[in-house]
C-alpha cells in the first residue's frame, strides 16, 4: 500500500499559528486547503515530494464535528495539546476495504479557495480513535493532477514515520507484512509507551533531514 497522507492536529494556539510553526522548520510554506463542511473541520496543506502531503487539521463551530467521527477525532487531540494525529494510506478501490471491515465508507469533500472541489472516500476512522497507530484508509475520486500533492511546489519529502504499538496489529489491520506496510515510506516500529501512534516524522528539506 502507499501513504497518501499525515495528519497533525493544531495545538493549542490554532491551525494557523501550527502550520506557521511547522513550516518554519521544514522551509516550506502551507497552503489553505479549505473546509470540510461534511466533518465540521479545515485543514492546510503542504504538497510533499512523490504524491504525499501533509495536512495540519483544526475544528470549526459547526455541529458536524459532534457527528462524524474524524471532526471527533480532531477536537480530541487538539484538546490534548495538538501533535500527530494519524497517517493514511491511499487505495485505488475502497470496496474490498468496505467488504473487510464491514461497513460502508463515507464521503468526503472540500472545496479549495480557488474554486477547486475535491472528492474522496474514506474508511476506518473510528479504527484510528480507537487504536491511533492504526491508519484510515482514503479512495480519492479526482484526476491525479487534482491530488493535494499537486497543490504547490514539493520540495520537502517524508522519509520515514516512526511509529510505536504493535507492527501485528497494523499488519491485520492493513494485511500487509509488519516490516515493510508501505511500499514507498520507511516505518520504523517502536516499543510502545503511552499512547500508541505517531511518535515522528522524519523530513529531507533543503537545509537537511527534520524530525517532527
Amino acid at each position: 500500500m502507499r501513504l497518501d497522507h499525515v495528519v497533525y492536529a493544531a495545538e493549542p494556539d490554532g491551525l494557523d499559528a501550527t502550520a506557521d510553526r511547522l513550516a518554519r522548520r521544514l522551509g516550506a510554506p502551507f497552503l489553505d486547503g479549505g473546509v470540510h463542511p461534511g466533518f465540521g473541520t479545515r485543514n492546510r496543506i503542504l504538497p510533499l515530494a512523490r504524491g504525499h502531503y501533509l495536512e495540519v487539521v483544526a475544528v470549526l463551530d459547526h455541529p458536524a464535528v459532534d457527528k462524524m467521527p474524524f471532526g471527533q477525532a480532531v477536537r480530541a487531540r487538539s484538546a490534548e495539546g495538538g501533535g500527530w494525529l494519524g497517517w493514511v494510506v491511499a487505495v485505488d478501490d475502497i470496496a474490498p476495504i468496505e467488504q473487510r471491515l464491514g461497513r460502508a465508507a463515507y464521503p468526503g469533500h472540500r472545496t479549495r479557495p480557488d474554486g477547486v472541489e475535491l472528492f474522496w472516500q474514506q474508511i476506518g476512522v473510528t479504527g484510528t480513535m480507537n487504536d491511533p497507530q492504526l491508519p484510515f484508509f482514503i479512495s480519492w475520486s479526482v484526476p491525479p493532477n487534482l491530488h493535494p500533492s499537486t497543490y504547490g511546489p514539493a520540495v520537502v519529502d517524508l522519509d520515514r514515520l516512526e511509529i510505536a504499538g504493535d507492527p501485528h496489529r497494523v499488519r491485520d489491520w492493513l494485511g500487509e507484512p509488519e516490516t515493510g506496510p508501505l511500499e514507498d515510506v520507511d516505518v520504523d516500529w517502536m516499543a510502545p509507551h503511552g499512547v500508541p501512534g505517531i511518535l515522528a516524522a522524519h523530513f529531507r528539506t533543503a537545509a537537511g533531514p527534520v524530525r517532527v
